[in-house]
């Protein structure tokens, strides 16, 4: 796809979240801190399960996949917007925005993909216990992720060329920090004739996350069937912590998504988008493997060891 064919836009401006110099360096200052947070939360969720043996199970295998997909969905946008906080030429090549925006769709999608997979194998685990190793074999669990990347990276391919075959000549300031779908589509000057490139993103934006949310809430809703059937209060406390981490992450994936993308065009706000997208983009990659690890009595085990090991081969 040649995406200057479509438009006289070269560059793109992003606006940011806010005018104001001063609040500018406090939003610097917050970003940074929340994404050194988030780079070492999921390195570190990365190495414990990778080097620690024990966590060498279907569970943690996706969890690994969930935090370096955070650290990409992350990385793709916030460096970016951490120069132009800095910065008083805040541009974005026309090929940069495609880049950065198919990246954010491809990660996005697939993050929803691997919290279904995650549902999909607590499932296994509380309601069919006896059969889930015979389930939930290494090539099973390879083959869920991969399939979560390639349909996450397929939804991508197909909407950024829909975004970027429109015409951009009627401004390039993107009220934004990153190129996001319904800011751009608000700057095309093919309007109103974008009601086709609307539905479009809309329909394959929608199966993914739509789809995956009914496959959680399906896992979910025998889950709990599962386990109020059990008769021992111990085993329903240590059910209800092993899957409460992960639907902690959902509810936080799942709302701002729906808050996103899934309200009218006319109830459409920049500045509520905006505030939501710094969750979507920003906060949620640094809370999963806080909440993760504090809530994982197996993962902490692994960490304080690693430290151990780590502070023993220093001394």
């Amino acid at each position: 796809m040649d995406i200057r064919n479509h438009s006289s836009v070269t560059e793109f401006i992003l606006l940011g979240l806010t005018s104001d110099p001063e609040l500018q360096i406090l939003l610097f200052i917050l970003f940074l801190v929340i994404y050194i947070i988030t780079v070492m939360g999921n390195i570190g969720m990365f190495v414990v399960i990778t080097e620690n043996p024990h966590l060498h199970t279907a569970m943690y295998f996706f969890l690994r996949h969930l935090s370096f997909v955070d650290l990409c969905f992350s990385t793709i946008t916030v460096p970016k917007a951490l120069i132009n906080f800095l910065s008083e030429r805040k541009v974005i090549s026309l090929f940069g925005c495609a880049v950065q925006m198919f990246f954010a769709v491809g990660m996005g999608g697939s993050e929803g993909l691997i919290l279904a997979v995650m549902s999909y194998d607590r499932f296994v685990a509380i309601c069919n216990p006896l059969l889930y190793t015979a389930i939930m074999t290494n090539r099973i669990c390879i083959r869920l992720v991969t399939n979560a990347y390639l349909c996450g990276f397929l939804n991508a391919l197909i909407q950024t060329p829909s975004i970027f075959s429109l015409s951009f000549c009627r401004s390039n300031k993107i009220t934004h920090f990153f190129c996001d779908m319904p800011a751009l589509l608000k700057l095309s000057c093919s309007s109103p004739h974008t009601s086709l490139n609307e539905i479009l993103v809309f329909a394959f934006a929608g199966s993914i996350q739509v789809g995956t949310l009914l496959a959680i809430l399906i896992s979910y809703a025998y889950i709990l069937c599962s386990i109020l059937r059990m008769p021992s209060g111990t085993g329903r406390h240590k059910a209800f912590n092993t899957c409460a981490s992960q639907f902690l992450c959902v509810t936080l994936f799942y709302g701002t998504v729906i808050f996103m993308y899934m309200r009218p065009s006319s109830q459409y706000s920049l500045d509520q988008d905006r505030v939501a997208s710094v969750f979507y983009m920003v906060i949620i990659p640094m809370l999963n493997p806080v909440i993760y690890s504090l809530r994982n009595k197996d993962v902490k085990a692994a960490l304080k060891k690693m430290i151990k090991r780590k502070g023993d081969i220093l001394i």
